[in-house]
């Protein structure tokens, strides 16, 4: 692949990932919640799930979302609940609670990672993207799956280092406020930010 194809490719991601969407909602409410020690499950998330919703993509189901209405609600409709579903629960956390052992983070390590993922890969928009998206910068003159290879791993190189910039500040921000009555007001905000995307995929429809 040309230079000329992969910079603009390059530049065209990085807009697009730049732009906080679900799964960056996501990620900073619970870096907030719970600090700097839950980046490294939600950017594992984040990663596995783009990997799914980029090979599901490739597999033909990018095409079917947008051709069946039903498949595409199917998707929208879980993901969206399961969103409020975080939401809910993130608003009703108790920071005053006392604080959790080490070995209690850990175990809810993988909580968190399979959070990420399933809003990540089970977003019906986001197969539908790659499926519209990447083809459009490959070289129909060239072998595809090579191409196909290069620009996925670009767009996940991208996507990890985004979610690591988003991730890496909201969970600074758990240290810097102390005050239980404020880390209550960052968790009520994050869960009414999950909530407000739950809300806002429900009413995603194929052409948006």
């Amino acid at each position: 692949m040309s230079l000329d194809m992969w910079i603009p490719f390059v530049l065209a991601s990085a807009l697009i990932l730049v732009i906080p969407g679900p799964t960056i909602i996501l990620v900073v409410s619970q870096a907030i919640a719970h600090g700097r020690w839950s980046v490294l499950p939600l950017v594992t998330g984040v990663l596995l799930g783009d990997l799914t919703a980029m090979t599901l993509s490739f597999l033909g189901l990018g095409a079917l979302l947008s051709a069946s209405s039903v498949l595409f609600g199917l998707f929208k409709w879980i993901g969206a609940c399961y969103l409020v579903y975080l939401g809910v629960t993130l608003w009703r956390t108790n920071p005053e609670a006392p604080v959790m052992k080490a070995g209690a983070d850990r175990k809810s390590a993988p909580a968190l990672l399979k959070s990420a993922f399933i809003v990540t890969a089970l977003n019906p928009k986001g197969i539908a993207f790659f499926a519209a998206f990447l083809p459009q910068f490959i070289d129909p003159a060239a072998p595809p799956v090579p191409q196909l290879t290069l620009l996925g791993g670009t767009f996940l190189g991208l996507a990890t280092v985004n979610v690591i910039a988003y991730a890496a500040f909201a969970g600074e921000l758990k240290g810097v406020f102390r005050k239980d009555r404020v880390k209550k007001w960052l968790n009520r905000c994050g869960g009414g930010a999950l909530v407000g995307a739950g809300i806002v995929t429900a009413g995603l429809d194929r052409t948006s």
